[in-house]
């Protein structure tokens, strides 16, 4: 009876052990392949109505984009099987948008002389994040900072920290700061000579200068070298129609630069620093205000790209000094722009490379549509100028600026045809950057 009690409880425990073994082993095959169902890329199809080929313009109509994690894995008649479906069958669909001209540091409402030096490097990038939330909201996945005043690289932080999760916001490349001349746009000591502000490391009068503010911005993590070529409106003391950086100075920068794998912009709004500017090399031309035709030939002939602001130039007109300016500030504004749209004319005759840049404050982020037709440009060039073209200039081709298989999930889709109407732009109804929904107002229409 002893021996056959011990036997039955002896079986009774390996039968238990057995099983809560099975059942280990079971559990941790779960907890692995929940592990990995965790791991693996999430799966969701977006139904377009419309989808636009913003290369050559036409429409595919009841499209499926299967997003895989953060890329497009195909683009066809129908969604696999049991994967989740956006319905964005009553919209048009297109590559999420770029910015190639924003300054994404403090607050953009305030246009004074010293709001700069009001504002602290922490603050700054504070409103960094506000300002990139709203970009996002209309549609620009992607943005280029064109250079900042903040010593610390505010910008540059915010561009890492996005990159690295911490911050939602679009993908960035980014100049460091303004290489200028003492007195020159993008000098932000604006105050009296007996209150001046220390000497700061873009301030570059001579040409071996020039390369010391370059290697600084690189040593810092710039992506591209901001070069004020002339004067500008955004200050009381320099003239726009000036040359101010001289062509051997800038001719350095690009050598510089371009040796150490960087892109050059250069800020040029009147006529003789445009053409200075683009026989030292430099690879974007930013505003080109008062471009004439020998500068036009010049782009033309060399390849560089002109980002031209156009709204920006004619809300400054529009505001005045409500929000800050200095009257000398709104009086220039008011004056340049006299010679945008025979400028911009001779960019359209020829054919000269543009990509879409604002420069100013987000909330009129996509206005600037408006402006490049108004001014000629098909809507088709300026949606390519802010998609594909974009992506171009950037060096983002193979990643962004269409919806192709194998690119990145940023995707924006809008109510009615842009193409027929160009103002539909400035209403975005969906953004998605990378797979990530960042915004769906489909949604509450329904």
């Amino acid at each position: 009876m002893k021996i056959g009690l011990k036997t039955g409880i002896g079986r009774g425990l390996f039968i238990a052990g057995l099983f809560a073994f099975f059942l280990t082993c079971a559990a941790k095959e779960a907890s692995a392949q929940s592990q990995m169902a965790e791991a693996a890329p999430k799966r969701v199809a977006i139904h377009a109505g419309r989808l636009l080929d913003v290369r050559t313009g036409s429409y595919a109509t009841n499209v499926f984009i299967v997003v895989e994690g953060d890329r497009v894995a195909s683009v066809g008649p129908s969604a696999p099987p049991g994967v989740p479906v956006i319905d964005l069958s009553g919209q048009t669909v297109l590559p999420g948008l770029t910015d190639c001209h924003a300054h994404i540091l403090g607050n953009l409402k305030d246009e004074s002389p010293s709001a700069s030096l009001r504002i602290s490097s922490p603050m700054g990038a504070l409103w960094g994040v506000h300002n990139l939330q709203i970009w996002l909201d209309h549609g620009f996945t992607s943005l280029r900072d064109a250079g900042e005043s903040d010593l610390a690289y505010g910008q540059l932080a915010l561009r890492d920290a996005i990159r690295q999760g911490l911050v939602r916001g679009p993908r960035i490349v980014s100049a460091g700061n303004f290489v200028s001349l003492t007195g020159g746009h993008g000098d932000a000591d604006v105050l009296s000579p007996d209150q001046a502000l220390a000497r700061r490391p873009n301030i570059a009068n001579s040409i071996d200068e020039v390369s010391d503010a370059v290697r600084h911005d690189m040593k810092y993590g710039a992506d591209w070298i901001k070069l004020m070529a002339t004067g500008g409106v955004m200050d009381p003391y320099s003239d726009y129609r000036f040359e101010e950086l001289s062509e051997a100075q800038m001719a350095r920068a690009v050598e510089v630069a371009h040796r150490g794998g960087k892109h050059v912009m250069a800020h040029a709004e009147g006529t003789e620093g445009i053409k200075a500017a683009v026989r030292a090399g430099v690879d974007s031309i930013e505003h080109g205000t008062m471009l004439d035709e020998e500068g036009a030939t010049l782009m033309e002939q060399r390849g560089t790209w002109l980002v031209p602001t156009l709204y920006a130039f004619q809300r400054g007109a529009e505001t005045g000094t409500s929000l800050g300016a200095d009257p000398i500030m709104a009086e220039k504004d008011k004056a340049i722009l006299s010679g945008q749209q025979p400028a911009f004319e001779r960019a359209l005759h020829h054919h000269l490379k543009i990509a879409y840049g604002t420069d100013g404050d987000p909330d009129y982020s996509s206005k600037e549509f408006g402006s490049l037709v108004h001014g000629g440009l098909s809507p088709l060039g300026a949606i390519q100028a802010a998609t594909v073209n974009a992506a171009d200039l950037l060096g983002r081709s193979h990643d962004t600026g269409t919806i192709e298989s194998g690119k990145f999930a940023d995707i924006v889709a809008v109510s009615g045809d842009p193409l027929q109407d160009i103002t539909v732009m400035e209403h975005v109804a969906f953004v998605m950057k990378g797979g990530e929904v960042i915004k769906n107002e489909t949604l509450a229409a329904k």
